[in-house]
């Protein structure tokens, strides 16, 4: 599992299909377009149009929720068409539509709507357009792909908030604007992966599932698979929500205008390992790095939860973002590596919609912890969820290491 060994050197990022390059950008300029309006999207409700903070809340969940729910029947559909480009594109361009209505809405009813499809087009591109990068990708370089890809999409997520920043100071904090200049990347991320992205050839002699949502095909995705929903939903579970990084920042006196500093350490973190970490794990066990992702993410808790000033803080921040960098595109390769082809695009939807729920749950425990003991509280239980995913999966390896003996045992 994850064991192909590539070519050593320093020219693996060379070697990675032009194709993945393309849809790395594709996702890089969505996430700046999209983060630049997210951004100041709750300012703009509350301040302008006079919304609670309650309808902010409400919208974002309404939102997210569509998005994980959307991707089990995108993923199965490019499954059921053979097609992941068709599907993959369909939901950038819709998200590259919805921009315009930001600047234009009259009224909170029409943002909600515009948020509401735009997270729409996120789940119907998101299982599909990740299928497609495992079926461009050759297994001994499959790490380093969605590892670009992670590296990308989260260069996005840093760039977008610093564009809002720089955008609303000058042009004196008008919101319109800065929402129209934020159209741009969205119809140029919709335009690439329209014209320079193409689908792989291969895909057309493969099977279709006929019924991809159906109990048959889904005992199809086998035993490997499923290991891995349930490894990454324990690992979910002993993480939660970033936003508790910028209320960690708050809490130990942050001014309110540098507390989003918090998310860019994070994001530069995360955006510097997401390649290295995958690339690596095309030469090393997959699971060795996803082993280290977690004592990346134990070390992060023990000082967000200890720490008090700003060096501790920059440390936790960056600790987190390397965590996030050595998981989340290992998550990917090893769901590529362990779904039937054909199944792909249904195995990335399970896999969002699972994980999706978990991350809730973690940040509902978390947000919980965080009423009741504070900062050190939270942390503090994010570190022993950790230690017990930690536990489960060294029980796990040493499960697998009996049956196995038991095996070459029997065999002789």
């Amino acid at each position: 599992m994850g064991e192909e060994q590539a070519e050593s050197g320093p020219s693996t990022w060379k070697r990675v299909p032009g194709a993945v390059w393309t849809i790395g950008f594709v996702s890089m300029f969505m996430d700046v377009s999209s983060e630049m309006i997210h951004a100041l999207l709750p300012l703009y409700l509350i301040g302008t149009l006079g919304a609670s903070t309650l309808t902010v809340g409400v919208i974002e969940g309404i939102a997210e929720a569509t998005a994980s729910i959307t991707k089990v029947f995108s993923g199965a559909l490019s499954d059921w068409l053979g097609k992941r480009k068709l599907l993959a594109a369909s939901g950038y361009a819709l998200a590259a539509v919805t921009k315009p209505v930001f600047p234009l809405a009259p009224s909170i009813g029409w943002l909600v709507a515009a948020r509401f499809i735009d997270r729409i087009g996120k789940g119907i591109r998101g299982a599909p357009r990740d299928a497609l990068v495992a079926d461009i990708a050759s297994p001994e370089l499959r790490g380093a792909s969605f590892g670009l890809r992670q590296s990308l999409d989260t260069l996005g997520a840093l760039l977008g908030p610093l564009f809002a920043i720089l955008f609303m100071w000058l042009f004196a904090d008008n919101f319109t604007t800065v929402f129209w200049i934020a159209v741009v990347p969205a119809f140029l991320s919709a335009g690439l992966i329209m014209f320079a992205v193409k689908e792989p050839p291969n895909i057309a002699a493969r099977r279709t599932a006929r019924m991809p949502l159906h109990r048959a095909e889904l005992v199809r995705l086998g035993a490997a698979y499923w290991k891995i929903v349930v490894i990454a939903t324990a690992f979910t579970l002993a993480r939660f929500s970033e936003a508790f990084l910028v209320l960690k920042g708050q809490d130990i006196g942050l001014p309110i205008a540098f507390v989003p500093l918090v998310m860019v350490v994070m994001n530069i973190a995360y955006t510097l390992s997401a390649y290295p970490a995958g690339a690596l794990s095309d030469r090393v066990n997959r699971m060795t790095l996803l082993v280290a992702g977690l004592f990346l993410l134990l070390a992060a808790d023990l000082v967000l939860a200890f720490s008090s000033g700003l060096i501790g803080l920059a440390t936790g921040a960056t600790l987190w973002g390397l965590h996030m960098g050595f998981t989340q595109g290992l998550l990917s390769a090893l769901v590529a590596d362990t779904a039937p082809p054909e199944l792909r695009g249904t195995a990335f939807g399970m896999f969002n919609l699972v994980t999706g729920i978990a991350l809730l749950a973690a940040s509902m425990i978390a947000g919980g912890l965080w009423d009741l003991a504070g900062a050190e509280g939270t942390f503090l239980g994010g570190a022993g969820f950790t230690l017990c995913t930690l536990i489960g999966l060294a029980a796990l390896r040493i499960g697998q290491r009996g049956r196995r003996t038991e095996r070459r045992n029997g065999a002789g």
